[in-house]
């Protein structure tokens, strides 16, 4: 096992989460999902996509579609593209999304 860092993983900034649930979700979930962007799939689907500051707030998001009791279909970790950019989830203040952050 070796002890040197990966070095293809970036930790300075918090990896984006792609997180699908079985199901659709109105916008209107946006706030209670701390502002990740919802996308509503053709195959009934939906698509929760944002950064994540840290595992706790990965467990947070993955608490409340538990809560739904909408089951889940995947969560993966996605670089974000170069012109790609996503409100910070799971810090006090920035838990709100700008319109534009939200896709219809």
């Amino acid at each position: 096992m070796s002890k040197t860092p990966n070095p293809k993983i970036d930790t300075s900034q918090p990896p984006v989460y792609e997180i699908r649930i079985e199901g659709h979700l109105d916008q209107q979930w946006t706030d209670w999902f701390d502002g990740m962007t919802i996308t509503l799939e053709e195959d009934g689907k939906t698509l929760l996509t944002g950064l994540v500051v840290d595992q706790a707030a990965l467990h947070g998001l993955l608490k409340k579609v538990r809560d739904l009791g909408l089951p889940l279909v995947s969560v993966n970790p996605v670089k974000p593209g170069p012109s790609t950019t996503f409100p910070l989830r799971g810090l006090r203040g920035t838990d709100q999304a700008d319109q534009s952050d939200v896709k219809s």
